[in-house]
């Protein structure tokens, strides 16, 4: 579930191994390129913790934020 701090959606993915999680990595980067709207994030073995937040808008949460989360639990399921 998506949490909002600090002006930033986040949310940690787990998986069953490394490369399921770099899989996940790799269709979400494609996902966030033809959005034009990148993520922060951190992976660590099995886990992938993912931030977004607007840069353009001041740091802030915006509808991009909210639509590339939406999309990235898409390909989460």
């Amino acid at each position: 579930m998506w949490q909002e701090i600090d002006q930033q959606l986040k949310r940690t993915f787990e998986f069953t191994d490394f490369i399921a999680a770099f899989g996940f990595m790799a269709k979400v980067a494609l996902v966030a390129e033809k959005m034009n709207h990148h993520p922060a994030w951190f992976n660590v073995y099995n886990r992938v913790e993912i931030s977004l937040t607007t840069h353009d808008a001041g740091n802030t949460i915006t509808e991009k934020d909210r639509e590339l989360a939406q999309a990235i639990d898409l390909l989460y399921q």
